[in-house]
């Protein structure tokens, strides 16, 4: 009998994770609170014998975690991050393995001896970015530091955006993941290390920390800071380095946009009120605190000290904030009533393909004193109406390490991400053939 995996949430990224892991021949449990997906998954693989479809809402029945979790060999949790821990305390108390795509949270970093003396495995971090930007990562500074050199500089960049052929709407965005957890994303502060110094990035200011990352031969992109980077010098074992950054990359226009948007209120989440028959407009108006009778999209053009007929109020307007039309009556907060606007008009079409694009910058230095650079890119596309490219680069991974850890061919215990050669050499290589592979490029000095 085949090892039991167990794989909590069916959205939009799991579909490829589903396919590898069915055949490769292990019995997969999907555990979705909308059974439907589920079932929809193991459908469009087939309908195998040896996948099950399973309706569980961790929210609604916290309870059956337990037995579901001691029921197989290993859980994959790509339910919401704030429930990761809690399934992590289940795989301990039944000695399971654990994998997530998720950042390492603090209250999962607490695990972590508790984890190692259950002799349990919780993988996170093992998907796109991150994921694959740590392995690509680690495999050039690990050579570097072999034969003696120095990195002196890192800036890694990355950003999942629609293909040039489906870049198609005036925010230069399409949603090829949650639309709420990009915008509420914009929420966040960040952290790096620039030329020696620490640059702190207030919590809705990120827009106003924005760059040029210029991929070469390919394209120039905006970024601005993802989270904070400066954990990474230690994670990284690049204690040497004076610049340190992680950056989200969008294409031209973003960040100015995003500026807009916050300032005017629209990534708040205080909750209001919705009334019936209220025109979009209104909500708008009472976000702003602007009379709604009067002309709103001027009280936006004034608050934001921009050209009443510019780009930015005419992108604001295509996002239909200005439109007459009633908006959904409820309790929301703007955040959210933004995303509404958003989903739909932002959401890829039939046939359309979106974009990975992953960019490492390296400084290196090495053993003799000489100073260059080198570079290492991804770009991957989605295949039309098949599996996206957010959705293939994300689950991948997680599939590939499933399969590595219930073969017993990673040994390590206790709350891991995949810096370690053990982890990222397997899953880097079996990626390249598959052909989701990083083009590496060394730069002369100067």
């Amino acid at each position: 009998m085949g090892k039991k995996i167990l794989l909590l949430g069916a959205g939009l990224v799991t579909r490829p994770l589903v396919d590898y892991l069915l055949k490769h021949g292990f019995e997969l449990t999907i555990a979705s609170r909308t059974l439907s997906k589920a079932e929809h998954l193991l459908e469009s693989a087939g309908g195998p014998d040896n996948g099950v479809a399973v309706e569980f809402d961790i929210e609604k029945h916290p309870g059956r975690l337990g037995a579901l979790v001691g029921a197989h060999d290993l859980a994959i949790s790509l339910l919401p991050y704030t429930h990761h821990v809690t399934v992590a305390r289940e795989c301990i108390a039944r000695g399971k393995h654990l994998v997530t795509t998720s950042y390492v949270s603090p209250a999962m970093k607490e695990l972590d001896e508790e984890a190692r003396a259950a002799g349990v495995l919780l993988l996170n971090e093992i998907g796109l970015d991150p994921g694959i930007d740590h392995m690509s990562a680690m495999r050039i500074i690990d050579d570097v530091h072999a034969k003696g050199g120095k990195v002196n500089g890192f800036v890694s960049s990355c950003g999942g955006l629609p293909a040039p052929d489906a870049n198609d709407n005036p925010f230069g965005y399409k949603f090829s993941w949650s639309p709420r957890g990009v915008l509420l994303a914009g929420r966040n502060g960040a952290r790096y290390l620039k030329d020696g110094n620490v640059v702190e990035v207030a919590p809705l200011t990120l827009f106003e920390h924005d760059g040029v990352v210029d991929v070469p031969d390919f394209a120039t992109f905006e970024s601005y800071p993802n989270r904070d980077s400066i954990p990474y010098v230690d994670i990284y074992g690049i204690p040497e380095t004076k610049t340190m950054l992680r950056n989200t990359l969008r294409n031209s226009g973003w960040c100015e946009l995003l500026r807009s948007i916050t300032g005017i209120g629209l990534l708040g989440t205080g909750e209001m009120e919705i009334k019936e028959g209220q025109s979009k407009k209104e909500v708008l108006a009472s976000i702003i605190g602007a009379n709604p009778e009067s002309c709103v999209r001027c009280a936006v053009s004034e608050t934001l000290g921009l050209d009443n007929d510019g780009e930015i109020m005419e992108k604001l307007a295509w996002a239909g904030l200005f439109d007459k039309n009633p908006a959904k009556p409820g309790r929301t907060t703007p955040l959210d009533f933004l995303c509404s606007l958003l989903q739909d008009r932002m959401a890829y079409r039939k046939g359309e393909r979106d974009m990975i694009v992953l960019h490492h910058d390296f400084d290196v230095e090495g053993s003799d004193g000489k100073t260059g650079r080198v570079t290492s890119t991804l770009i991957d596309y989605g295949i039309p109406n098949g599996d996206s490219a957010m959705s293939r680069t994300v689950s991948l991974p997680a599939a590939i390490a499933t399969r590595l850890i219930l073969e017993g061919k990673i040994g390590e215990t206790g709350v891991q991400i995949p810096t370690n050669p053990e982890i990222y050499n397997p899953v880097l290589d079996e990626l390249a053939e598959i052909g989701i592979k990083c083009r590496d490029k060394v730069w002369p000095a100067g």
